[in-house]
């Protein structure tokens, strides 16, 4: 298939800005979530900035250190999604947020790529040390939670959220 998680670099500037409009054109006319809200906080027309503000290194005002990664398609040279990494759990991630938050381009979603991005962010949670992986989603996404259960998890519970949404909270045991 080609694909690999990769960090983001001014190679991927124009690839970043063209998954970012397609995605927020559908979080307007749909909808849709923006998961991983990371990729959304800030503009990626100031690249530089984008990029030295992606990631958390050091705990912060409430949030966790943070990797993050994007799906590219070596083949398209195409960015199929992205994945945010939390290095450990806060009090906040362990009932609602979880380890990872991902997505996947519109043009992109139902093809498999949400299990891929998922089973290789889970390396990078092993590279990371991260023993037990937990995945939340929404009851509503489907997707999601085939993904997760396709990588192992294993549902828990589901809880009402602060916002009202009911949430499923999945954990993944990592292997060798």
């Amino acid at each position: 298939m080609g694909l690999k998680l990769i960090k983001l670099m001014r190679a991927y500037e124009k690839q970043l800005g063209e998954m970012i409009d397609e995605w927020k054109a559908d979080q307007e006319q749909n909808h849709t979530d923006r998961s991983p809200g990371v990729i959304f906080k800030y503009d990626y027309h100031d690249f530089d900035y984008y990029l030295s503000h992606l990631e958390l290194k050091e705990p912060q005002d409430g949030k966790v250190p943070s990797s993050v990664f994007f799906l590219l398609d070596e083949e398209r040279d195409r960015l199929l999604g992205a994945v945010d990494i939390r290095h450990y759990l806060n009090e906040f991630l362990l009932r609602e947020g979880g380890h990872i938050g991902d997505g996947i381009r519109p043009s992109e979603r139902r093809k498999g790529y949400g299990t891929e991005i998922l089973r290789l962010a889970l390396k990078e949670c092993r590279k990371l040390g991260i023993e037990r992986v937990l995945i939340t989603c929404d009851t509503s996404n489907v997707g999601s939670a085939r993904a997760i259960q396709k990588n192992g998890g294993v549902l828990e519970n589901e809880i009402v959220c602060a916002d009202g949404g009911i949430m499923q909270r999945y954990w993944i045991t990592l292997g060798e």
